[in-house]
């Protein structure tokens, strides 16, 4: 296992540190290790943009496009 120093922490942050470890039963350097394990062990899904644009766009509600007819596409050009 490895092992980490952290210097110059605020020694108001050791101090509620300490508070939330006892009022959870652990020491501090346990809760220390569940806080890092909590916080760097949650991964994000990766985003999809349509999604992502969807989720934003929806509320607004939708448009009604008319499309037009399709038309028969051009002769392709002639190499003669």
């Amino acid at each position: 296992m490895a092992s980490i120093t952290i210097r110059n922490l605020d020694d108001d942050v050791k101090t509620r540190l300490r508070v939330r470890a006892a009022d959870n039963g652990r020491s501090m350097e346990e809760e220390a290790r569940l806080i890092l394990r909590d916080a760097v062990g949650r991964r994000k899904p990766p985003r999809n943009l349509a999604n992502a644009i969807r989720a934003r766009i929806a509320p607004l509600g939708g448009v009604d496009l008319e499309l037009p007819p399709r038309e028969p596409g051009r002769e392709p050009p002639s190499f003669d």
